[in-house]
Order: C-alpha cells, then sequence, then structure tokens
C-alpha cells in the first residue's frame, strides 16, 4: 500500500518552474538562441518606402557577395513580412540559393535554420536601420545567420539623392 501511495504521489502534476523576467531576457539575448523578431519599429524621418528601399540594397548587397559562401545553403529567409518577402523574390528570381517565405523555414533553438523543404541548412538575412536627423541618410546593419558558427555583420552607409537610395560605404 505504502508503494502504491508514494507511486501515485510522484505522478502528481507540478507546477511549472517560473523563471524571472531578468533569466527570460538573457535567453532571448543569446546569439546561438532564434527568438521571435518584434515588430519593426518606425524608422524616424523615414518612410515606409524609404525603409523598404534600404533594406532592397542592402539585401541585394549581401546576396550578391555571399559572405557565407561554400557551405551547401538550400534556402535563404529574409526577416520581413510576406509581402516584402515576396517582392525580393520577385527582384532576384534567379538567387542561389532560393529566397523563400520563412513558412518554408524550420528554427530550432541552438541549431542552424533549415530548409523544411529540403531539409538542408539555410541562412536568415536581417536589416536593421538608423537614421540621424537628416533624412537624406541613414545607416544600416545587414546580418546573416546561418548557425553560430556561420554568422556576421556588415555596416552600410547609405545617402538618397533625388529618389534613390545608394550604399556610400560598407564594411
Amino acid at each position: 500500500m505504502f508503494l502504491f501511495a508514494f507511486f501515485l504521489a510522484s505522478c502528481a502534476k507540478e507546477p511549472p518552474i517560473q523563471f524571472s523576467p531578468e533569466h527570460m531576457a538573457t535567453l532571448v539575448n543569446r546569439p546561438d538562441t532564434l527568438a521571435p523578431r518584434p515588430a519593426k519599429p518606425k524608422q524616424q524621418g523615414l518612410s515606409k518606402t524609404d525603409t523598404f528601399s534600404i533594406e532592397t540594397i542592402v539585401y541585394g548587397n549581401l546576396l550578391q557577395r555571399h559572405p557565407w559562401e561554400d557551405i551547401g545553403l538550400a534556402a535563404v529567409f529574409v526577416q520581413g513580412d510576406d509581402d516584402e518577402v515576396d517582392a525580393l523574390i520577385r527582384q532576384f528570381p534567379n538567387n542561389v540559393p532560393p529566397i523563400k517565405r520563412s513558412a518554408s523555414a524550420d528554427l530550432q533553438p541552438g541549431r542552424a535554420p533549415l530548409d523544411k523543404d529540403t531539409g538542408k541548412p539555410a541562412i536568415i538575412l536581417s536589416v536593421d536601420i538608423m537614421t540621424g536627423s537628416a533624412t537624406n541618410a541613414a545607416q544600416a546593419i545587414g546580418k546573416w545567420f546561418a548557425g553560430s558558427a556561420t554568422s556576421g555583420t556588415n555596416t552600410y552607409e547609405l545617402g538618397k539623392t533625388n529618389s534613390s537610395w545608394l550604399i556610400q560605404s560598407f564594411k
């Protein structure tokens, strides 16, 4: 009888462990953990069109330069809403590896992203834009992530002449 009572007590559900907000924040900021990207903040001084133009120029530069070369990637995923991703797919239709919508991404904490369609490694590109007080100049950070060993950033200085954004310099 004692053994049966012990068994029932050990099967009882214990309440889940509660972590402090400070601990949870450290998990989100770990470089090997992909966290959901928060909504893009509105860039002060930049219209949505300007923001997308800058992102497109930076994505184009990253896609042409391939800083992640020769690691056998099956797909490129771009952080953005579906309309933005679709526009990039139309702009770079023959990119190798192909740009795909996020629905095809298999993201697991602590692991490199995978393409669900092929089961092979993939890469995630993102762009963060910073602006100063001028509306004709911006700085952007182009990022890539294909696992903790294959990640990096480029910093871009951009200027707007007439209605077009151009990369002035990058490193």
